[in-house]
């Protein structure tokens, strides 16, 4: 891979960290055949919350003596940093998950604390970027038709560091060209999208065929779905994402339907997996107007920017008896733990509770959600 001189220096580095940040792109970039570092706009970083990375992870962070050089943002922690009492978060946990926080913060990276940066900076076509959260990949290489591979905790660090980031996969154009064409036959896109990622194969970028018009919002879930079983980064829509005329149609066609759910009875209702936009608080406050004060438990996960910005909203919304919570969410957190079965509007979200927080899921749309935490226990 060639270096410039500049980055050549990098690699010898009195500075322990940076020297190791370079180590970490170059050897990345020579296992996928890069040919060059390029530069990014921003980095964005998962393996926050201290379920997922532990006390050795927690240790290598506050190890580090590095600052990024570029725009870096943070993915969701173990609770909300401000009502973590009112999740039930141990004392012995959050004092661990705020030294993961702290270590990040003397790095300068925001502490943005969601899976949605896009919500929070302006992302354009074609930007260069290296980006870690699976959900927020997708979103950014299909929805907007940025540039980024699906990083790893530790190679979005390295790259937020260095400002740059190994030219490969879905940074060239030839790379993100749709290989397999996709109908939708079911009507809910988020099972759709956890059902195509079972079957696609390995580096497989599909272009899907929607049984309906979908909204930006259902995009999301889809892709945030189909990321969760698959390794799929990028998909391409007909009529409705940025690059879908920059490529011959694939011959191979395949068609989905709407993956299939366990069914539980809930006793914690949870919408914000991705972390939820404007437009869906508005959506959740329509839906209790319509369907009565919630008589259980529900949570709803935001950034903690969306929350402010909507601040008479999300007031509205918890006299109508939600709970808005910011940094955090229901598959990252222990929060999730306490209860029997979770009910979500998120393929990702029904995909991973059960593994990562060992509580059974069960699935509903956005409306039935809501409606479903109005009735009596």
């Amino acid at each position: 891979m060639f270096l410039t001189k500049e980055e050549e220096k990098l690699l010898e580095s009195p500075n322990e960290g940076i020297r190791k940040c370079m180590e970490i792109l170059v050897a990345v970039g020579e296992i996928f055949g890069a040919e060059k570092l390029i530069e990014i706009k921003s980095a964005q970083i998962s393996g926050v919350s201290y379920s997922n990375i532990g006390e050795a992870g927690l240790e290598w962070l506050e190890s580090l003596d590095v600052k990024v050089s570029v725009d870096a943002f943070l993915n969701p922690a173990g609770f909300d940093l401000e009502r973590w009492r009112e999740m039930g978060i141990e004392e012995s946990y959050r004092e661990k998950q705020l030294r993961i926080i702290k270590a990040f913060e003397r790095m300068g990276v925001k502490l943005t604390l969601t899976c949605t940066p896009y919500y929070l900076v302006e992302v354009k076509k074609d930007d260069h970027l290296a980006w870690a959260e699976s959900s927020a990949v997708v979103y950014a290489n299909s929805i907007i038709g940025a540039r980024t591979n699906r990083e790893s905790g530790i190679t979005a660090l390295a790259a937020a560091v260095i400002g740059k980031t190994p030219y490969y996969g879905l940074h060239v154009k030839e790379n993100r060209a749709p290989t397999v064409l996709v109908k939708i036959k079911g009507e809910n896109f988020a099972l759709a999208g956890l059902e195509l990622g079972r079957v696609l194969k390995e580096g497989e970028i599909p272009l899907v065929e929607f049984s309906r018009k979908p909204s930006e919002e259902e995009l999301k879930l889809f892709g945030a779905a189909l990321a969760s079983t698959s390794s799929c980064s990028m998909f391409h829509a007909a009529k409705l994402t940025p690059e879908w005329r920059d490529f011959e149609t694939p011959k191979e066609k395949i068609e989905i339907d709407e993956a299939e759910f366990e069914k539980c009875s809930p006793d914690l209702i949870a919408i914000g997996c991705p972390h939820v936009s404007k437009q869906e608080l508005e959506k959740i406050y329509e839906l209790l107007k319509k369907y009565g004060k919630a008589k259980r438990n529900l949570w709803i996960f935001t950034s903690r920017e969306i929350k402010e910005q909507c601040s008479d909203l999300v007031r509205k919304i918890e006299e109508l008896g939600g709970k808005v919570f910011s940094d955090t969410c229901m598959v990252v957190s222990p929060a999730s733990e306490k209860f029997s079965c979770v009910m979500v509007n998120s393929g990702k979200a029904l995909e991973y509770l059960p593994k990562l927080r060992k509580v059974n899921a069960t699935f509903a749309s956005l409306e039935d959600c809501v409606r479903w935490a109005t009735l009596e226990d």
